[in-house]
């Protein structure tokens, strides 16, 4: 990133859509034209992993590392290509349009998913989708049998299936591949959709000059294909059984840090193969995006370690593979389109790291007006290699920041950065006008700061449940909207 540009943070859940869910279809595409009529340059959205149930559908457990979530494969565009009618759609569920229910949405979805399949089968498979899956069977085949069997099992994790199961030597038993063949099927074809609209819909974005920000997670879920699959790369006992988990150190977000759970890596086993696994998610995921955030990006450098059954309290750091792992990448990958999500306690290893690859780090508006000397979220603090947001899924928003959460210092703090006493109301413009005027080469504001929103429109809030459920309405995105963006982004040179 080396000139100035803006853009918006809007996951595609929360795009308005008469289906219970924000997806790839019309409403994607008008999001788009808004994004052009306001002058930006990018658009960032959440992981498109699968999610599951299990972990409260976040983006940030996904199921795996390397298919993605078939709840966004948008119905009016099934209609288009003829895997669905009309007809199919009735009765329509009575979903709110401000929430995601998700146990309503996917039990409307499989129906769906059934007919589309079925309706596929009807045809003949075509050359596009053969190609599709020959092109992806490294991580397509593995994922759509997972898939499988975890409906056959019942919510069992895979460690709990049948050992012949667990274990494939080389195959799971011939009858059990058998009755589950037309759920396979209709898994790659599900991730077929998904990969066609996904395809158009960043063809259309790119067209009219904006990026695709895609996000990765650092860490994948116990419970998902990535561990069936590969479990020699994952820091598990003989049993198969994490002997570590990941987190954070407490520190001043949390006295007693945070309890990830995910399985860490073996990076020793990782660096044996030339980091390949690490290589291919990474190649998959400069497919699907123009340029990519990695979530809790000092993992690489060092990471937080706690042993299973403990709390964060009892971790320690480990050494992670640092260098090594990005000169291999940078062997690979030419351009590394990477954003370094290096928010919290950074450490002087993991900002040489970030400097000598040259990888923007991030900033929050938000952040600023707290008790810190020389804080390095204030806007005239912001290096010009950054991105930098009023706040992310995890914050608050502007709004909701200063009438539920803001102490009374960092309210004076505020003011007296700003020069003036602003209004609740005007507030939100305020700080989107300092990121815009801030140094960083990108500014990226989330939807809900733009509309001015509350913490009624909150996307998380970290170590809770009933999240990621937050919508936009149909009518919210304004004309006088997108050119105010648009006036700031002429008069800040973001255009």
């Amino acid at each position: 990133m080396k000139t100035r540009e803006s853009g918006i943070l809007l996951h595609i859940t929360s795009l308005p859509s008469p289906y219970g869910i924000g997806d790839l279809g019309p409403s994607a595409y008008e999001f788009v034209d808004f994004l052009e009529r306001a002058k930006q340059s990018f658009w960032q959205i959440l992981p498109l992993n699968p999610t599951a149930a299990d972990y409260d559908n976040s983006p940030y457990h996904g199921i795996s590392a390397f298919a993605n979530n078939p709840l966004l494969i948008s119905p009016d565009l099934l209609i288009r290509d003829n895997f669905l009618s009309k007809e199919d759609l009735e009765p329509l569920p009575d979903f709110s349009d401000d929430r995601v229910d998700y146990p309503k949405v996917i039990a409307f979805k499989e129906k769906l998913f059934n007919r589309s399949y079925n309706r596929f089968c009807e045809t003949r498979r075509d050359h596009e989708y053969m190609q599709f899956c020959r092109e992806n069977s490294q991580w397509l085949d593995d994922f759509a049998l997972f898939i499988a069997l975890r409906a056959y099992f019942k919510g069992k994790n895979w460690r709990q299936w049948p050992r012949e199961v667990v274990e494939r030597e080389p195959h799971i038993p011939p009858h059990l591949e058998e009755e589950l063949h037309e759920r396979i099927e209709r898994e790659k074809f599900l991730q077929y959709i998904f990969i066609k609209q996904w395809s158009a819909l960043k063809e259309y974005c790119n067209c009219r000059k904006i990026k695709i920000i895609g996000d990765i997670p650092i860490y994948v879920d116990y419970d998902s294909s990535d561990l069936w699959v590969n479990p020699k790369i994952f820091f598990l006992d003989e049993e198969e059984k994490p002997l570590a988990v990941s987190g954070v150190p407490p520190d001043y977000f949390s006295e007693t840090g945070q309890l990830w759970g995910n399985p860490l890596y073996r990076w020793d086993t990782l660096k044996s193969s030339g980091y390949d696994w690490w290589i291919k998610r990474l190649e998959r995921n400069l497919r699907l995006f123009d340029m990519v955030r990695i979530d809790h990006f000092r993992g690489f450098i060092a990471y937080w370690q706690i042993p299973t059954g403990e709390t964060a309290v009892n971790g320690k750091w480990v050494k992670g593979p640092g260098d090594d792992f990005f000169c291999q990448l940078f062997r690979r990958f030419p351009s590394l389109p990477i954003i370094a999500e290096d928010l919290g306690a950074i450490t002087p290893d993991v900002r040489e790291i970030m400097r000598r690859f040259d990888f923007p780090g991030m900033r929050v508006i938000l952040f600023s007006f707290g008790d810190i000397p020389k804080n390095p979220h204030l806007p005239h603090n912001i290096p010009r290699n950054c991105v930098v947001y009023t706040g992310t899924h995890d914050n608050n928003t502007v709004r909701g920041w200063f009438n539920d959460e803001a102490t009374t210092k960092e309210k004076e703090r505020l003011f007296r950065y700003l020069g003036r006493q602003v209004p609740p109301d005007e507030l939100t413009w305020e700080l989107i006008r300092a990121a815009f005027m801030s140094t960083a080469n990108l500014a990226i504001i989330p939807i809900q700061d733009i509309l001015g929103l509350g913490s009624e429109a909150r996307m998380n809030r970290p170590a809770t449940e009933g999240n990621w459920r937050w919508r936009l309405l149909p009518d919210q995105l304004s004309t006088s909207i997108a050119e105010k963006i648009g006036e700031f982004t002429e008069i800040y040179e973001r255009g």
